[in-house]
């Protein structure tokens, strides 16, 4: 019993620092997102330059995904974090030495790439860490890191560009620091992955991001779920600082990264107070609480209004705690335990393509007519989409 008791303590510890390691990639990927208005006053650069950063972002995910995303079912667990927290230390040092425009784009490649890597891994991890084996709970944890982290990002980078010293650089200088504390924890948390695979020249690179024939019916509903969500949270992590800054002329680092940051303080809290939905109903939640949180970023726009924002910020939030740990769950129940990193690898490439193509469309729209109608495009079509999701996750919702 108390040996039992022991390996429970053990596997609880590394849970927590294999969840703490995964909040602390994601809050990389958005530590630049109140920096890009500085970025743009400093190197000159268009809002369309700035879609394309963020889509580079985003194509690193997908790589990552695409490529390693069994990796770790093959390496181990373990071993692909490693990975993950060295590029994403690369990627740190790129934003560091910035001097131009064209910097940006390998920095962000080489965090879409670490965030890409770590984010199957660690969720697979967490799940087979977890003591009791609960799933469901394993999920939350997951996605309330997450979120977490999501938030850290912006409110650290905007309130140091704000009232510290070297705005573009003390963030990335604090931020590298947190990756070293990270290997430190990461050290001491056990391989779940029994027989590994040591040698290089017998690990599978072929892109096999998989969806089981027999699981394919399910997964459409997390899958569209979360492509509606992560449009949202693209559409924050990538143009609302321009929102404030020449809808509603607030332009200070602060105020955005305060704005970004609290769409996923709200989810965090949100996720981490999640009890009583089952997933399928917590998925339809998510997209039922999406359609007015659009609603009120585009009238936020047009009537120059700030608590419109912060209204559909808190909506937005909600929606996207319930719709992405909804998912998560159901991906988490529904996956062979052999093939499970893969099958989160495939629910995280629905999460990154609508984390990118809404906001890539957003910028090319713009250049043809104003940032309001592309916005208003914006909220319809994946309100539409939302819609669509919603009589999906119907048909296909667990009896």
């Amino acid at each position: 019993m108390e040996a039992r008791n022991n390996s429970n303590v053990i596997s609880a510890t590394g849970l927590w620092s294999v969840a703490w390691e995964l909040g602390i990639v994601f809050a990389g990927s958005t530590l630049p997102t109140p920096l890009y208005l500085i970025y743009r006053r400093a190197f000159g650069f268009s809002e369309i330059t700035l879609t394309l950063i963020y889509a580079v972002y985003v194509l690193g995910n997908l790589f990552a995904l695409f490529v390693f995303g069994r990796l770790s079912d093959q390496v181990g667990r373990k071993r692909t974090t490693w990975a993950a927290l060295a590029i994403a230390a690369l990627s740190t040092l790129t934003f560091i030495f910035t001097e131009g425009t064209w910097w940006l784009f390998p920095a962000r490649l080489l965090s879409g790439l670490a965030t890409g890597l770590a984010a199957g891994a660690a969720t697979a991890w967490i799940a087979e860490l977890h003591p009791d084996g609960d799933k469901n709970r394993a999920a939350i944890i997951a996605a309330a890191s997450n979120l977490a982290g999501l938030s850290l990002g912006p409110l650290m980078a905007g309130s140091l560009a704000r009232y510290g010293p070297w705005p573009l650089r003390l963030s990335y200088l604090i931020y590298l620091a947190m990756l070293a504390a990270i290997v430190v924890m990461i050290l001491r948390v056990r391989e779940t992955v029994e027989q590994p695979v040591h040698k290089m020249s017998q690990v599978s690179l072929r892109p096999r991001i998989g969806v089981p024939r027999e699981i394919q019916a399910p997964f459409v509903s997390p899958a569209v779920t979360a492509f509606g969500i992560f449009s949202l949270i693209g559409f924050y992590s990538a143009l609302v600082p321009s929102l404030l800054a020449t809808s509603l002329q607030r332009g200070s680092p602060a105020v955005s990264g305060s704005v970004v940051g609290g769409l996923f303080i709200t989810a965090a809290l949100t996720t981490a107070f999640m009890r009583k939905p089952k997933s399928d109903s917590a998925m339809l939640y998510g997209l039922v609480l999406l359609l007015p949180s659009l609603a009120c970023l585009v009238i936020s726009q047009g009537r120059q209004s700030m608590p419109f924002l912060l209204v559909g910020t808190v909506l937005g939030g909600i929606s996207a705690a319930f719709g992405y740990c909804g998912g998560l769950q159901v991906i988490n129940r529904i996956s062979p335990d052999n093939r499970k990193s893969e099958v989160v690898s495939a629910y995280l490439i629905a999460c990154y393509a609508g984390n990118s193509v809404p906001v890539v469309g957003i910028g090319l729209l713009s250049r043809v007519s104003s940032s309001m109608t592309a916005h208003v495009v914006f909220a319809v079509v994946i309100g539409v989409f939302a819609v669509v999701g919603l009589v999906t996750g119907v048909k296909y919702r667990a009896s």
